[in-house]
């Protein structure tokens, strides 16, 4: 499977997310403790927004994250208030670019951990059903890049959470038609820039691990000597796919079949089921 990050707040260092931690994300890139596999080395991405511009900027390649050069000179430069960053073990479609997270169309970033089981049984069918329109932009082979075409197709832009539950349903439709018991394992990000939301689902009701940070003016009362929680803002969010350090009172689990948003009014939380 994959890992991946999402952080929304005061415009921060990529740096001080992706490196800093006891347990970055990049040091998950080889050492990941909740995920299925250890080592996450089948490509990476980052994504972020900055102001007076309509689109993210995405940065993907096909090597580790942990020995990316390139990667390191971005987060050490690169200043963003919403990005997502996403290491990648595949789940056998191919190690290229156009396969690696996070996805974007316009505005909008989606990235994945999970999978669709037997994919390519059911592959045919799912991609008879995105929009004529969009399906010339999905660019590689897998089913994370189908499932964002999908939530497109099923109204993302104006609805996330019903867009993405249609896309769950009709996934897992198509694969009890094909005989798969089990067809869907996900926890997503997608974000407009905005707001962000989170979701944590599978058919079989056993998700791949998904936390979201305690709010940090919480934490610093906590873990005053701590000094990283110095260089983050007050209203810093972090959604995870496992901690990134053992800092106790840091992380909480995101339930099973639930989403989030965190958006500027507020952050809620709400029950996720296929629709």
């Amino acid at each position: 499977m994959c890992r991946w990050l999402a952080y929304s707040g005061t415009p921060i260092l990529l740096d001080s997310i992706l490196y800093k931690p006891v347990h970055s994300l990049i040091d998950q890139s080889l050492h990941a403790k909740m995920g299925v596999e250890t080592t996450n080395g089948d490509g990476f991405g980052v994504g972020w927004y900055v102001p007076d511009k309509d689109t993210p900027a995405v940065v993907r390649d096909t090597g580790p994250a942990w020995s990316d050069r390139n990667l390191r000179e971005i987060a050490e430069h690169v200043v963003s208030p919403l990005f997502f960053a996403h290491i990648r073990a595949s789940t056998g479609t191919a190690v290229q670019q156009t396969n690696c997270h996070p996805f974007r169309y316009g505005r909008w970033m989606w990235m994945h951990n999970g999978a669709i089981a037997e994919f390519h049984r059911l592959r045919r069918d799912l991609a008879l059903s995105v929009a004529p329109e969009l399906f010339p932009s999905m660019e590689g082979s897998t089913d994370s890049e189908m499932m964002f075409y999908l939530a497109l197709t099923f109204g993302l832009e104006e609805d996330p959470p019903g867009a993405v539950a249609r896309m769950a349903g009709l996934v897992e439709r198509v694969g009890h038609e094909h005989g798969v018991e089990f067809p869907l394992q996900m926890s997503v990000a997608v974000t407009d820039g905005v707001s962000l939301w989170a979701f944590r689902y599978s058919t079989q009701k056993k998700s791949r691990s998904l936390f979201y940070s305690t709010r940090v003016e919480t934490l610093r009362s906590l873990h005053p000597d701590v000094a990283f929680l110095r260089e983050i803002a007050d209203d810093a969010r972090l959604i995870v796919s496992e901690p990134l350090g053992d800092l106790p009172g840091a992380w909480n689990a995101v339930p099973e079949g639930t989403y989030g948003v965190v958006q500027p009014d507020g952050d809620r939380m709400h029950t996720f089921a296929p629709a």
